[in-house]
């Protein structure tokens, strides 16, 4: 089995005894916590409990702002990427499933990846939502903003990394609509 990132949407958040009624499918991607992934839960970042493990390694964010920023991204690394009908056609994928999955939150579910290593996984999550997504965030409003073309062409040059991952109205682990919906 492939460990994976899981990325899903809610209008609320998990807590200790119950997890959002709503829960849609956005995206997985294998074996890492992708440059996508940790942009679209960069604004607002934190820490709630998982949806699917026993652990508090859930990270929630503002869904507007992170698929704005990750938009801005796409853009940006795009603008070197003019004759590229595969990138392209990634973007297009993305952001049209991104728009279709609109809500409130953004949800990562960390589990299969902070499994990996023999780390203790909270702290891993705690890590990841103080230390790498800020980072990549900051990387990002950096090129953006013109001021790291170095980070940029990195990213272009391995898009597929960074930004191919599944995007999909089903994952490995989905959640039942339930009858309220």
């Amino acid at each position: 089995m492939a460990n994976r990132s899981y990325l899903y949407s809610a209008d609320s958040v998990p807590s200790e005894v119950d997890i959002p009624r709503r829960i849609r499918c956005v995206s997985e991607h294998n074996r890492d916590i992708p440059l996508a992934h940790k942009l679209l839960v960069g604004r607002g970042t934190t820490i709630v409990p998982s949806m699917i493990w026993n652990h508090p390694i859930g990270i929630a964010a503002d869904y507007a702002a992170g698929a704005a920023l990750l938009r801005d991204v796409l853009r940006a690394v795009g603008d070197g990427l003019r004759d590229d009908a595969e990138f392209a056609a990634c973007v297009a994928r993305t952001t049209a499933h991104l728009e279709k999955q609109e809500a409130r939150y953004f949800l990562l579910e960390t589990g299969e990846i902070v499994s990996m290593t023999d780390d203790d996984p909270a702290a891993s999550v705690r890590r990841l939502a103080s230390e790498d997504v800020p980072e990549a965030v900051a990387l990002a409003e950096a090129a953006i903003a013109g001021r790291d073309d170095t980070w940029l062409a990195a990213v272009r040059a391995d898009w597929q990394r960074h930004f191919a991952s599944f995007y999909g109205d089903a994952l490995y682990f989905s959640f039942p609509e339930s009858a309220d919906n």
